[in-house]
């Protein structure tokens, strides 16, 4: 038990090491995120509010590097929110904007004496920052979620994260796995026959599907993975830092869940209606440059169709490294 203490006592210590660092480079880290920021799309903002956007985003992060987690109700999530509101600025960008500074924020600890990229707590300080920048993220979206008028990043019905704050976050983990190599995994799982339950019992009843999905798959993982509501009957779960072998088995044990436990009754007729799902997995254990968010999305798609083509209420896996492979090698061929 003493042992565990230390090793508690030990994290927050580097928790906080880091986060004063991060304070000591803040304003490097806010020039290179700034000078970034031109080339990742399009901001109508002058170059001071561009500043004080780093500022409010980097703040945030170097919160959720000292204290582990980053309340969604912090001062600090409500000045970010105001700040966007008064330039406009969409959740997806503030999204990158974040990733950005995490991006920053890791050059410069690598130049750091102590944490630098050749210490031996290179990849555990590594991790701390990566995880509070999900953190960050996590909060600033739940923040939204608590806010009237904010349905373009929450799904009324599931009350599930929306599509664009998949897209943003997923861009990110992307970029993220491409620059570092750390493995991650998407669960797409589309529900089978919702328009013929539709058509049986009803729109409501077809409501009723979606938003026990929305209640049962939002409290089944973790505080880090990223539930949402991509489509009308098409749910994806974005599972950052996540071994392949992990990812199968949570899209069998999704598949599993929905069967045994979503099975509905329709109150007119006392008729029992199964609810079960078509799930697609896939797995980024290497991330070749040139994937992104759109590809990705498309070859789960592809995944889910095939589970339905074969009978529904099964999981197709799909490994974008194998598929990258596969295709540089039908171009080489093609080519010749």
């Amino acid at each position: 038990m003493k042992a565990d203490s230390e090793g508690v006592q030990d994290r927050a210590e580097l928790r906080r090491h880091v986060a004063r660092v991060l304070d000591d480079r803040a304003d490097a880290i806010v020039g290179q995120a700034v000078a970034v920021i031109p080339f990742s799309g399009p901001l109508a903002l002058d170059t001071n509010d561009i500043v004080r956007l780093c500022e409010a985003g980097l703040s945030l992060l170097v919160s959720a590097v000292r204290e582990g987690q980053q309340d969604a109700r912090s001062g600090l999530v409500t000045d970010l929110r105001r700040l966007s509101q008064d330039r406009s600025i969409s959740p997806q960008r503030l999204f990158e904007l974040v990733y950005l500074l995490e991006r920053a924020a890791l050059d410069e600890l690598a130049l750091d004496e102590t944490l630098g990229a050749e210490s031996d707590q290179w990849p555990t300080l590594a991790q701390l920052v990566r995880r509070a920048s999900f953190d960050a993220l996590g909060a600033f979206a739940d923040h939204l979620t608590k806010e009237p008028g904010t349905g373009g990043v929450t799904d009324p019905l599931t009350t599930l994260h929306a599509r664009p704050v998949l897209e943003a976050v997923l861009e990110k983990e992307i970029h993220r796995a491409i620059r570092f190599g750390h493995p991650f995994a998407l669960i797409l799982f589309d529900v089978d026959h919702l328009s013929d339950i539709n058509a049986a019992h009803g729109y409501g009843f077809g409501d009723r599907v979606l938003e026990r999905i929305g209640i049962v798959t939002r409290h089944y993982f973790r505080e880090q993975d990223w539930v949402t509501r991509h489509m009308d009957d098409t749910f994806v779960v974005l599972l950052p830092e996540t071994p392949p072998e992990y990812a199968e088995l949570l899209a069998e044990r999704v598949r599993l869940m929905v069967e045994e436990r979503l099975a509905l009754r329709d109150y007119r007729t006392e008729q029992r209606v199964p609810v079960t799902v078509s799930v697609a997995v896939v797995i980024a254990g290497t991330v070749a440059a040139g994937m992104n968010a759109e590809r990705m999305l498309r070859a789960a798609g592809q995944a889910v169709h095939r589970a339905k083509h074969a009978g529904r209420n099964r999981v197709e896996k799909v490994d974008v490294a194998a598929a990258s492979t596969t295709n540089q090698q039908s171009q080489i061929k093609n080519q010749k």
